[in-house]
């Protein structure tokens, strides 16, 4: 039994013919990309606001100077192109697809970016989205990045799996909200990556507190936090804590999610470049 891949490898091995031993499920990179870091931003379960952090994340990397990109591996609810304000669709040239660029320097890829229309449904089985994902690593000309954040769908399915098996990830970022099922999810989305040999960088609650326009008190719409215990019993760092704000919400909606400045996302950029390095 060899060690080697087939070429047509989509890298989930339940439909699969060959016998590999051990098999090699790295995707290769692209001709023209030189990629140094790879941050998956996941999440147990969806509606947490994990495409926000990863569009925020990356506008604050970009706006210190670091080549950065976002590779949208939630194939079938993609949102980050609409963040961004981007319309239209991606071109190519001879060294393959080119990805959009934000206004300041952003280089993204979504499957939304190659439809006809943004809201055509995608009603794909878990092997076409898989090779999907391999495209977007090993087709796309990402030229050179400092860091790549990859927004995953919520779970532990096909996509996160081809994510961590397939792509050099540095590490990955816990997205998750102050609720009592909360625990539980999150110790999902940091088992799943423990198993996969991928180091968990730490956590970012969302929606933690709503500030009252009137009087200033921090109100815990969704109960009170347990996040430093959850943290504490996991043995990782919480990177933020990002409140409900009316204002973000907006500003995504209308495709300017780098004009937004957050205080907690800056911190979590600190503590993620110590972690990962330059």
């Amino acid at each position: 039994m060899s060690n080697e891949k087939p070429q047509s490898c989509s890298g989930d091995c339940s439909s699969c013919s060959e016998k590999c031993e051990n098999p090699d499920l790295s995707f290769a990179s692209g001709v023209f990309s030189s990629i140094k870091n790879v941050v998956a931003v996941i999440s147990g379960k969806g509606g947490v606001g994990k495409s926000l952090v990863t569009s925020l994340l990356a506008s604050e990397f970009a706006a210190r100077g670091y080549k950065t990109a976002i590779l949208d591996a939630d194939v079938t609810g993609p949102s980050v192109p609409r963040a961004f304000g981007l319309r239209g669709r991606a071109s190519g040239d001879d060294r393959g697809l080119l990805p959009m660029e934000s206004q300041t320097g952003v280089k993204i890829m979504s499957i939304n970016l190659l439809l006809e229309k943004e809201d055509q449904p995608v009603i794909w089985r878990g092997p076409v989205i898989s090779d999907i994902i391999r495209q977007f690593w090993q087709d796309v000309a990402w030229d050179e990045i400092d860091y790549m954040f990859v927004d995953m769908p919520p779970g532990t399915g096909d996509v996160p799996l081809t994510v961590f098996q397939s792509l050099p990830v540095s590490g990955a970022v816990i997205v998750t909200t102050p609720q009592d099922l909360v625990t539980m999810i999150v110790k999902k989305a940091f088992n799943m990556a423990k198993l996969m040999n991928v180091p968990v960088l730490g956590v970012i609650e969302n929606m933690s507190w709503l500030k009252c326009p009137d009087c200033g008190k921090e109100i815990s719409v969704f109960g009170e936090s347990n996040i430093e215990n959850i943290a504490a019993d996991l043995g990782v760092p919480i990177l933020a804590r990002l409140p409900i704000d009316g204002n973000t919400a907006a500003m995504v909606d209308h495709g300017d999610v780098e004009s937004i400045e957050s205080a907690g996302i800056k911190a979590a950029a600190d503590k993620l470049i110590q972690a990962v390095g330059g």
